[in-house]
């Protein structure tokens, strides 16, 4: 398909420049103008022919639908697109082609690079080209060839970020978005960077603890309906195959009648749980049945805790980094809250900032959910009336040792809970599948029906 180098204007009055595909010149111009955008000059430039070709220009060119939307957007359109809708992602997602998943790691790596090179006295064009000939995921390729594209025609590199709301999380758009307007990006990254890495610790240290016990309750769970389904029907089929008078213990054959059972009106049960999943979806979809669930996680047993530290963590963790940007307090909550997705974090912080505009201390609604811990309230004030960046840093200190303590008596409680689980299957699987087995390898069942055969 013909190559197009076009030089266009934008409503706002910018001179953007972009490769574009398509069938013949006149169809490149007119995609042109359906996207707000006036022709200066549109020349083909070459056909694409060899992979190589291919390569090159998924790598040099711009994706112009993904480009033209995100220049002919106002911030109020800006505004909208960071709630990352269903739609939003699969629209994304086909306007970025295929390939492998962006991930925390590609973007973690993405701006340690970039931050390196910047502290190395790169510009921004200068940084990004060389970031974008190490970067190995090309979905992340492209989408930073796009946010090069911007910066070559003038533009800022949140704008084209803000754009990807779906793969850059809002707080490190910010930062970056922060770091741009002062004057000051390399600080901005070098805190991006140890975001990123807190960030990614954390949920290393939840996954090391929850995918081991995750995996042996299916495990258990897997061999329990194996032993129900097919052991035990197996088992009776044996028996009455070859008319042994023995009959097989009690339990054995209650849970036989009760696979029996289930098997002869198994559409109830199914119907039951999706009536249930249904209900509870549309319960979810409400106001005050999300709520209500969002605040069961906050206190549920033995995760409640961990979850809600968890979030007021990254809660603090963003509002730190606005603080030390040199935003106010009022909008260092504003653009921190958008990193919670729990709607009883998101009323408390909403709750502080409307306090703050009536004059009245912001932390009140943390104090009042009773959710935390008091020695982080404590800071809170105290920073409040001394230096609150300064207290927020050690306030998070003490919120990193909590997480850990709490993660340490998830560490001892979930195995007792686990092997209680083990043993209630063990004790079943002895009572109505292994002493039948051992009936059978004894062979006495063989001979009471060899005497009834005679």
């Amino acid at each position: 398909m013909p190559v197009f180098m076009c030089k266009t204007l934008t409503p706002q009055g910018q001179i953007v420049r972009s490769r574009v595909e398509d069938s013949s010149r006149l169809a490149c111009i007119r995609r042109l103008r359906r996207n707000g955008l006036t022709p200066i000059s549109v020349t083909q430039t070459l056909s694409i022919n060899s992979k190589s070709k291919v390569r090159k220009d998924a790598r040099r060119n711009i994706k112009p639908e993904a480009n033209f939307t995100r220049t002919n957007k106002n911030k109020k359109s800006k505004s909208k697109k960071t709630q990352g809708g269903i739609w939003e992602r699969l629209n994304s997602d086909i306007s970025l082609g295929g390939g492998p998943r962006i991930t925390d790691k590609d973007i973690r790596i993405f701006t340690q690079n970039f931050y390196l090179l910047k502290k190395a006295n790169f510009n921004n064009i200068h940084a990004l080209n060389t970031v974008i000939g190490t970067t190995e995921n090309p979905r992340l390729a492209t989408i930073l060839e796009d946010v090069l594209a911007g910066v070559e025609s003038g533009e800022y590199m949140y704008t084209t970020l803000e754009y990807y709301s779906n793969v850059f999380p809002y707080i490190y758009v910010n930062m970056i978005k922060v770091g741009e307007l002062s004057g000051s990006l390399e600080l901005s990254l070098e805190q991006a960077v140890k975001y990123l890495e807190d960030s990614e610790a954390l949920r290393k240290k939840v996954r090391r603890i929850l995918i081991p016990n995750i995996l042996m309750f299916v495990a258990l769970t897997l061999g329990t309906f194996i032993g129900v389904f097919v052991g035990v029907p197996l088992l009776k089929g044996v028996f009455d195959s070859v008319g042994s008078t023995d009959s097989l213990p009690a339990i054995t054959l209650a849970v036989y009648n009760f696979t029996v059972w289930l098997q002869s009106i198994w559409y109830v049960p199914v119907g039951i749980i999706l009536i249930g999943a249904v209900l509870f979806y549309s319960w979810l979809q409400t106001p005050k049945g999300r709520y209500n669930f969002d605040y069961f996680k906050y206190t549920m047993p033995i995760f409640g805790k961990l979850i809600y530290l968890l979030d007021f963590s990254r809660l603090m963790q963003g509002v730190l980094l606005n603080l030390q940007n040199g935003m106010r307090i009022q909008d260092a909550l504003e653009v921190s809250k958008n990193v919670c997705k729990n709607t009883v974090m998101l009323s408390m912080v909403e709750t502080a900032i409307n306090n703050i505009f009536v004059g009245q201390s912001w932390i009140t609604p943390f104090e009042e959910a009773k959710l935390g811990d008091t020695m982080c309230i404590e800071m809170l004030k105290i920073g409040m009336q001394t230096d609150l960046p300064e207290m927020l840093e050690k306030m998070l200190q003490y919120v990193t040792i909590d997480i850990d303590n709490t993660l340490q008596k998830i560490v001892k409680v979930l195995p007792e809970v686990s092997y209680t689980f083990v043993g209630i299957v063990l004790i079943f699987f002895v009572c109505a599948v292994l002493v039948p087995c051992i009936q059978v390898y004894m062979g006495g069942w063989l001979f009471s029906a060899y005497e009834d055969y005679i």
